[in-house]
């Protein structure tokens, strides 16, 4: 089985024209939206060249599918509101020179996937969480994202694209390649990371209604100010999160909304999310009961209402040994003495194929460790070798 570089790079560098945006190599490509839709149609006929059946669910996860059962290789291809070039992307670009290269060969059956929504514009990895059965279907065409649209209003656009939900067992297992998105590999000089276990995360919104009145006459005693409700929280519970936290334990408030969100008004509602990551399931359960009992106490003490949506999230998920075996044996081949183990600290649709499927994760480098951001990048030299020891581990397992 020969993989082809050259076509590997074209292909990733063609994918981060649709939704091309700001400076260098960055991209907009949120999930459902036009850019998103003409990737991914994009992608499709790719998967038809290379000799595969493409397949989109009814949330719009495409799978390009060998014969018979397969092993199933891929990412996600949507995007931060500002994202990178290589963010899923390259898990999916390599999965189909993978299929492709194996079709060419004779063998092994690979099958690749780019799920859907990853990057949570609704939900947290939602293409994913729906085809593992995490969530049905039904219920999360109620989730909405921050404009207010729900899932079910946006997946529409499938239109007549959209088949039915694909077996579990169709797939033998899953392999995802994907940049660090961290420092540790940039840093230390390696260039390949074989993933022992992938963070757990939880995630909410929180809304504070207060009072809304003139900012000019009303006296700061007595506001009833929503956003210095949100950072009164968000200052107490630095404090609480103290002696609960470890150094590889993280929390943000990424979004924050104020009604009616005017200069001369004090907000009456804010409107924020919360989302906090944690290799220990005992700690995550830990940390959620002290953002409850600390909006609580804002709340009460600032007289105004409070409610938090109902916490979604994925446990902490160790890989699979046989594979992660896989990606061990074929980095030692390829990579030498310059790759390591190392855990995931992002969310990745490898957490949910887990509970369905065997499945192991492989990172290259990011440069400077920046992800999420259109500075994104990483050398070609280190893509090309991501593929070829991804390629070797397919082959071997």
């Amino acid at each position: 089985m020969q993989v082809n570089e050259d076509r590997f790079l074209a292909e990733l560098h063609q994918l981060r024209t649709f939704g091309a945006a700001g400076v260098g190599k960055g991209v907009r490509r949120r999930a459902y939206t036009a850019a998103d839709m003409e990737a991914r149609d994009w992608l499709a006929d790719r998967i038809h060249e290379a000799g595969l059946t493409p397949h989109f669910d009814p949330v719009g996860n495409l799978f390009g599918l060998a014969e018979g059962q397969s092993l199933l290789v891929g990412s996600h291809s949507d995007t931060q509101p500002e994202g990178g070039w290589l963010d899923g992307a390259l898990g999916v670009i390599a999965g189909l020179e993978i299929a492709r290269a194996a079709r060419e060969a004779g063998g092994p059956p690979v099958s690749v996937v780019s799920f859907q929504d990853e990057e949570g514009r609704f939900g947290v990895t939602t293409g994913s969480d729906i085809w593992s059965g995490k969530i049905a279907l039904q219920d999360a065409d109620a989730f909405t994202d921050t404009e207010g649209v729900t899932l079910a209003q946006a997946r529409q656009v499938l239109s007549d694209r959209a088949g039915a939900f694909l077996p579990h067992d169709r797939f033998t297992g899953f392999l995802e390649m994907h940049i660090e998105q961290g420092p540790a590999l940039d840093q230390s000089g390696d260039r390949i990371g074989v993933v022992s276990d992938i963070v757990g995360i939880r995630d909410t919104r929180i809304h504070f209604v207060g009072q809304q009145n003139h900012a000019g006459t009303t006296p700061m005693h007595l506001r009833q100010d929503a956003f210095q409700a949100v950072c009164t929280f968000a200052t107490e519970l630095r404090h609480r999160f103290a002696n609960v936290v470890t150094p590889r334990t993280v929390w943000t408030m990424g979004h924050v909304s104020l009604h009616p969100n005017a200069a001369s008004v004090v907000p009456g509602r804010a409107t924020f999310s919360m989302q906090w990551r944690d290799q220990d399931a005992d700690r995550l359960d830990r940390m959620e009961q002290i953002i409850r009992d600390t909006v609580a106490e804002v709340a009460q003490q600032s007289g105004m209402a409070v409610t938090v949506d109902p916490v979604m999230g994925i446990p902490p998920v160790a890989m699979d040994e046989r594979l992660r075996s896989g990606l061990q044996t074929a980095a030692e081949a390829l990579a030498c003495d310059k790759w390591r183990d190392m855990p995931s600290g992002a969310l990745h649709d490898a957490s949910n194929v887990a509970s369905v499927l065997p499945a192991a994760m492989l990172f290259v480098p990011s440069i400077n460790g920046i992800s999420h951001d259109f500075a994104e990048d990483t050398r070609e030299e280190d893509l090309v070798l991501g593929l070829q020891v991804l390629a070797r581990a397919v082959q071997a397992l």
